[in-house]
């Protein structure tokens, strides 16, 4: 009697098991599964081009005809930025300081240490934060000091000052001005849900636009405000002529855009505290200042971290209102460090150009990642 199993079905059992088998590996490895084609266009957008730039940022590139020449030269790009022909451009110029800037200076000094201190003395402590921490502060101070010597009377601010300038004088203006509005819109005022639309138009028109509307409000002798400069007598005045008005109408151009995105957020994260609190608070007699700085406040510090960090990532990028408003002038005085690489890369120094958005990135990462370990972290907890 034969036994022998056909081959056609020992083919068949066989696909079954390969099948089941592929069917199992896919049910357990699914989350990889779904997030692998993310992955890969991560690295093909975002890792492959930072691997070129860095190699570009190294090299000396010069078209040719029929194609282009790739020379290696190693750090020679970034020591032009840092001490070269570009380092009054970069770095600016750093003279001595003023006894009030060496006042700041002592001040910012004093309040790391003092956090320092403090970290030493918490439950936290341990020696790799401590040494992180020392890291941290003396690059911060130092920071400081760099800053100053920019800002110094005899100083003249490069592209990485003034880019700081954009971003953390930006920042400030932006929070406070979108925390003023959020609380003003949750009163109980007439025509509020009106007002709540009108703030956040800027946010809807792009920068180009925004740029070129800033651009004919500044111009004193024949823009749309020109009466409105007439009557304060300020017809001869130009903004674009004088280095920090200039810069301030970057500054206020920034704001004006960017408010909104920090008031709507606010405004959905006040809007979403309990009632509960703020009824106790009323019952206890407790004023609208204590109401605000004793729960409103301290409720919305982590939603406030979060859009402060994120307004940070961004507003180190700032390229087109300068470009838009004044082209980087006068002279390079509100050129940012986005716009700085810009410039190189229109003149085909593509190794330049590369150099100083890898210093951007070096900044821009140092400034933001100190931001997120030592504040952002304690904050949300």
């Amino acid at each position: 009697m034969d036994n022998s199993v056909p081959k056609s079905s020992s083919a068949h059992t066989s696909d079954q098991i390969s099948s089941n088998r592929v069917s199992d590996w896919l049910n357990r490895n699914a989350g990889n599964v779904f997030i692998l084609p993310s992955v890969i266009i991560v690295l093909l957008l975002s890792i492959f081009p930072l691997i070129i730039s860095a190699y570009l940022a190294m090299t000396r590139l010069k078209f040719v005809q029929g194609g282009f020449d790739i020379t290696f030269v190693g750090f020679k790009n970034f020591e032009k930025l840092l001490d070269g022909s570009e380092k009054r451009h970069f770095r600016g110029d750093l003279e001595a300081l003023a006894p009030y800037q060496w006042l700041v200076v002592a001040v910012v000094v004093a309040l790391l240490v003092y956090a320092l201190w403090r970290y030493m003395r918490s439950a936290d402590y341990k020696v790799g934060g401590l040494i992180y921490r020392a890291i941290t502060f003396g690059i911060l101070s130092w920071g400081v000091y760099f800053v100053m010597q920019n800002l110094s009377p005899e100083g003249r601010p490069g592209t990485v000052v003034v880019t700081l300038i954009y971003v953390f004088i930006g920042l400030f203006l932006q929070y406070f001005i979108g925390l003023g509005l959020a609380l003003l819109t949750t009163q109980n005022l007439p025509g509020k849900r009106i007002f709540r639309v009108i703030f956040l138009l800027p946010m809807m028109i792009t920068p180009v636009g925004i740029g070129y509307t800033f651009r004919m409000m500044t111009d004193t002798s024949k823009g749309p405000f020109e009466p409105f400069w007439a009557v304060l007598g300020l017809t001869d005045f130009s903004w674009v002529s004088d280095p920090w008005g200039a810069r301030w109408a970057v500054i206020i151009t920034d704001t004006w855009q960017w408010t909104p995105f920090v008031f709507i957020i606010l405004l959905a994260a006040i809007e979403g505290l309990p009632n509960e609190l703020f009824e106790a608070a009323h019952v206890d007699g407790a004023s609208k200042w204590q109401i605000f700085w004793n729960i409103t406040l301290p409720q919305i510090v982590p939603v406030s971290a979060t859009v402060v960090l994120i307004r940070m990532i961004e507003a180190f990028k700032i390229i087109d209102l300068p470009n838009i408003l004044t082209f980087g002038g006068p002279g390079t005085a509100t050129e940012s460090l986005t716009l700085h690489s810009f410039f190189a890369w229109r003149t085909l120094d593509v190794g330049g150009s590369a150099a100083i958005a890898y210093m951007l990135m070096f900044i821009s990462l140092f400034i933001c990642i100190s931001y997120a370990n030592l504040i952002y972290q304690k904050v949300v907890r």
